[in-house]
């Protein structure tokens, strides 16, 4: 297989960038993935090798580090950077703030100014659907005005965008492309790799999974007014091969964009409530799952789902994986974890 371009992976360990990588890797790319293991460990790794059959190119470090960045720069030629390095848990981010913006926009403002001390001139940036806090029309397109977040997460993921903004205004050649994610799910069909959270999970559906297995005692579903149909949170579910994919065409035609800055939804475009959610999981698994529904939780939004077209328009990408699909894999991969 021919090489392509060669692309820095930061939190190349984590669930995204791990099923990114993949993608990539299958695809001819050639990766150098970074992570500094805060928030994830080797697994996911052993699991793209597995996977692929090569063992990923792997550099442990912060990338808030310069001094390490630019090392790692300096012995790679890179055509692209695709940025996963951030914290990612609404509730930690309400109980620890301070952690958040330091960790989520330090590691966008080094890695930018080695990208242009090397002449690395394109970066697709992990957004969020949280950009919009909760947005007055849904589904909600690329359009919608920015409210204020409802989490120092979100409000990371927006200051994170204007950063990109201004950069890309102040630096004539260079390409950013936002891809705001909704609510990843999932994992790779072999079971290989998937999501692993450390310590306790932030994310609805590991949560789910380990306590399907016996790990947590019990899911609680926060809130049962808000204003949908069964009375919790509504969220577009979206697998995380679909969502890998999604990354793979953004660099086919990051350099062909005719704006130096573009931001698209991924999501399927549906939106499921919470307790659906756990109820397909019950029904897909056939699995029992000790839940209660309990009081709201802060910094949730009540309902958001994504319009994807813009991505289906500019970058020939749509969601082909099902929800049932998404839980099925999921739940495989806990599996798997408990037999290893």
């Amino acid at each position: 297989m021919a090489s392509k371009k060669k692309i820095l992976l930061t939190g190349g360990a984590g669930y995204i960038g791990a099923h990114t990588a993949v993608e990539l890797i299958e695809q001819g790319y050639e990766t150098v993935l970074i992570d500094d293991f805060s928030k994830s460990d080797k697994t996911l790794l052993t699991g793209v090798e597995k996977i692929t059959k090569r063992k990923p190119n792997f550099v442990e470090g912060d990338c808030k580090d310069f001094q390490f960045l630019e090392k790692v720069f300096s012995q790679n030629k890179f055509d692209s950077v695709i940025h996963f390095a951030a914290y990612k848990s609404v509730n930690e981010s309400v109980e620890k703030p301070l952690m958040y913006y330091e960790n989520n926009l330090g590691s966008m403002t080094t890695l930018l100014k080695v990208m242009e001390q090397f002449a690395v001139n394109e970066i697709i940036f992990s957004s969020s659907c949280t950009v919009y806090g909760q947005p007055d029309i849904i589904p909600v397109d690329e359009t919608a005005p920015f409210k204020r977040a409802e989490s120092p997460y979100g409000a990371t993921k927006q200051m994170s965008e204007r950063i990109l903004e201004d950069t890309v205004l102040a630096n004539k050649i260079l390409k950013a492309i936002s891809l705001r994610y909704f609510n990843p799910i999932g994992a790779h069909p072999s079971a290989l790799i998937g999501e692993l959270p450390i310590g306790i999970p932030g994310n609805l559906v590991p949560y789910v999974t380990q306590t399907a297995a016996g790990l947590r005692k019990k899911l609680t579903v926060f809130g049962s007014d808000y204003n949908t149909l069964d009375g919790s949170c509504l969220r577009d579910f979206i697998h995380v091969v679909d969502l890998a994919k999604a990354h793979v065409k953004a660099l086919e035609k990051i350099s062909k964009m005719p704006n130096r800055f573009e931001a698209f939804n991924l999501g399927t475009g549906e939106g499921v409530s919470v307790l659906g959610l756990v109820k397909k999981f019950i029904e897909v698994t056939e699995v029992e799952l000790n839940y209660e529904v309990g009081p709201r939780r802060p910094g949730d939004i009540e309902k958001v789902y994504a319009d994807p077209s813009k991505a289906k328009r500019l970058l020939g990408w749509e969601t082909k994986l099902t929800l049932e699909e998404g839980l099925k894999d999921a739940w495989r991969w806990q599996e798997k974890l408990a037999d290893d």
